[in-house]
């Protein structure tokens, strides 16, 4: 997996999660791939909300501890 920096869009790191993590690396099954992505939809939509910014505008550092 590439490191990421500062400005690495959370998409770019969650498409990386999601390709070379659990399908490359982990053969994740069909439904465990299913159940991360439902889960990441409803962080997504809690950090839109809360953060006011669109999923395509999150970066790593926007998901901290008080979020």
């Amino acid at each position: 997996m590439k490191t990421p920096t500062s400005t690495t869009s959370f998409g770019t790191l969650l498409q990386q999660f999601f390709m070379e993590r659990l399908i490359q690396q982990k053969h994740a099954s069909a439904c465990t791939v299913a159940t991360y992505r439902d889960s990441f939809q409803l962080l997504l939509g809690f950090a839109e909300r809360r953060l006011h910014k669109r999923p395509t505008e999150l970066r790593l550092i926007d998901l901290s501890m008080p979020h």
